[in-house]
Order: structure tokens, then sequence, then C-alpha cells
């Protein structure tokens, strides 16, 4: 299987989109009392860490010397 890099932007993303919605599923629910400012706050503030993050990545491999790729191995 081919590797891929890890992308920690994606990885916030995705955290924060399931913070938002599991909240809103438990507060559907009524297991939870979601206060609504809250949750709706939590969307730009996720998001704009996960554009940070993405910046910071960009800048970080850029910068970076690219290293040679690992031997293969006989598997």
């Amino acid at each position: 299987m081919k590797r891929h890099p890890f992308e920690p932007a994606r990885l916030l993303a995705g955290l924060t989109a399931l913070i938002v919605g599991v909240g809103y599923g438990l507060d559907a629910l009524g297991l939870w009392r979601a206060p609504g400012l809250w949750l709706f706050l939590v969307l730009p503030v996720g998001l704009a860490l996960s554009g940070t993050a993405a910046a910071w990545t960009s800048v970080r491999r850029h910068r970076t010397p690219p290293t040679a790729p690992p031997p293969p191995t006989l598997s």
C-alpha cells in the first residue's frame, strides 16, 4: 500500500466536524442540553485552527530538505 504524509489540518477539521456533529446529535436525542452558541462557535474556531495547521505544515515541508526514500524491503 502506498504511504501518504500525515496531514494535521485534515485531522483537526475532521475532529471539529465530529465534535459538532456529536454535540448536535446528543442535543437532538435529548441526552445532553448543548449550549447552542458554544456549538456554533466551535466550527469557525476549529476551521481556523485547521487553516493555521495547514499553513504551518506547508511552510515546514517546503523548508526542510527532502529525505531519501527508505530502501525497498523484501516482503
